[in-house]
């Protein structure tokens, strides 16, 4: 039984929507040394001009953002301190001002940034910009848009202006939903209750990307007009995206009954391995980033968060009704998808690669994003529901007679069958399926006609499942569900209890 079906009474509404989304925009042809070098090159300007050419840009967005400052009667505020965290400068202004669209504040602060550097090579004679990272002044506009909600756009002051813009998709489904006349009530980027959770999914899944492209542009154009001396313009690309999937429970002590517990489990139960199930990859040995887990407590609530690298996934009390799960990376290529390959030969083919960068990538990394939030939502499920429990791990110990030939059970605390188990549940064949080959590669020990009598084995059980007119077996509910509480009764009660038992006397 999924977890939203059973809590299906104490539940409200799911909904699964972009959460976070940072855009970067880069000028192509200046965006690196190389391309900034062969534009002075093309407009004639020396190498070691550089700073006297880029200079008059910087007093041009300086004047810029005081022009707006002062049309829309606000004082520009400079943070001298990292650590005042400016969303929070934002919420106080917007509690006094109200969320209507508009500018809310500009902020400037000392940031590091790219830039480069005059440069000449005494060994091939050659002059030319090296790239450098240095410090300029950055400006943050914070608006209220009236189809995006409350943005950012990070501004700096030095070539190559690269564009930092915030948006989050919550945002822009409740700029729609009033647009529809859906009622619907949003705190804190979350939607809290609304008449139709239905229809918000519709309109969520609806996201119009073309739409997000033509206002990153009209952005740009009003916060960092240097850009019209460039005929190339912005080419956005994804830096940071997060896609929530909301369980909303009508009544706070609905969700406080199951999260700890839910946690709790979770810390124990989710190994490396299931991870890279929850992000779609394979852990293999050659895997070099980090792994691993972390749990905090923060002024909302508890947060338990599972990375691989520079993607995570996480769990977390809104407002201690809603429980979000929330997959976030700062690498889209992480993901891979089927997609067209151009080669460097002219042609082109249908290949499984890593995602683009590019903007519209926003599109198929919505069900990258949201299976993932769903697998994770599955093991969820199989470690607190309690229909599992105790009948079905008997049901699959037990020996199994077919055609008068018995096939013997699995016991948990046997080392041959727990490998056998927990070789089925890995990643990559929870979601690719297996079949024989694939067996044999892990079970080391194991002869092809072995592997067969064990996929049999699991067969009669009910753990597996095959696909007809093929090879090839995928792990059953019921397979992933016993395996899950079977793991978890043996690490997290039995052998404690057992430690317990034979702890030497005082």
């Amino acid at each position: 039984m999924l977890f939203t079906e059973r809590y299906s009474k104490q539940i409200s509404g799911v909904l699964h929507c972009y959460d976070r989304v940072i855009i970067q925009g880069t000028v192509p042809g200046i965006c690196y040394a190389g391309g900034m070098t062969s534009y002075l090159y093309c407009n004639k300007i020396r190498i070691f001009d550089y700073p006297k050419f880029a200079a008059p840009f910087k007093e041009k967005l300086r004047n810029n953002a005081e022009k707006i400052a002062s049309d829309n009667e606000i004082n520009i505020q400079f943070l001298p301190k990292r650590n005042i965290r400016k969303e929070k400068v934002i919420k106080n202004i917007i509690k006094s001002r109200g969320d209507h669209p508009g500018l809310v504040h500009i902020i400037s602060a000392m940031e590091a940034c790219p830039s480069y550097k005059p440069w000449h090579n005494k060994k091939t004679g050659k002059t030319y910009l090296k790239s450098v990272l240095g410090k300029c002044l950055h400006y943050y506009f914070y608006f209220i848009d009236e189809d995006m909600g409350l943005c950012y756009v990070r501004v700096p002051t030095w070539c190559p202006f690269r564009l930092q813009i915030y948006f989050n998709g919550h945002n822009i489904l409740d700029a729609a939903m009033k647009q529809k006349g859906i009622r619907s009530v949003i705190r804190d980027n979350a939607v809290m209750k609304t008449e139709s959770f239905k229809s918000a999914q519709k309109i969520s899944d609806a996201l119009n990307i073309e739409h997000i492209h033509k206002k990153l542009n009209e952005f740009a154009n009003h916060y960092c007009p240097v850009i019209k001396h460039f005929p190339m313009g912005y080419h956005w690309s994804i830096m940071q995206v997060e896609y929530a999937t909301d369980i909303i429970f009508k009544r706070q002590s609905d969700l406080k009954l199951i999260y700890e517990n839910l946690t709790r489990t979770a810390i124990h139960s989710v190994k490396p391995e299931n991870i890279a199930t929850f992000l779609g990859r394979k852990l293999n040995p050659q895997y070099q980033d980090e792994m691993g887990n972390n749990f905090s407590t923060r002024i909302e609530g508890t947060c338990i968060k599972f990375r691989m690298g520079a993607t995570s996934i996480k769990m977390y009390d809104k407002h201690g009704i809603i429980l979000r799960i929330e997959t976030t990376t700062n690498d889209v290529s992480f993901f891979r998808h089927y997609r067209k390959v151009e080669h460097r030969d002219g042609t082109s083919s249908m290949k499984l690669t890593g995602i683009k960068k590019g903007l519209y990538s926003l599109g198929p990394l919505t069900g990258i994003l949201l299976n993932a939030n769903k697998r994770f939502l599955k093991f969820i499920s199989d470690i607190v529901d309690p229909s599992v429990g105790i009948k079905k791990l008997k049901k699959v110990s037990k020996t199994v007679v077919q055609n008068n030939r018995p096939f013997k059970g699995f016991n948990f605390f046997n080392e041959d069958d727990m490998n056998i188990l927990q070789t089925v549940m890995s990643g990559e064949f929870t979601i690719r399926g297996f079949q024989n080959k694939n067996l044999r590669g892990k079970l080391k020990n194991y002869s092809s006609s072995q592997v067969s009598r064990t996929l049999k084995r699991l067969h009669t059980h009910g753990m597996i499942k095959k696909v007809a007119h093929t090879y090839k077996y995928y792990l059953t509910r019921f397979g992933s569900q016993v395996i899950t509480m079977g793991m978890k009764v043996k690490t997290m009660v039995i052998i404690p209890e057992l430690a317990k038992a034979y702890e030497p006397f005082a």
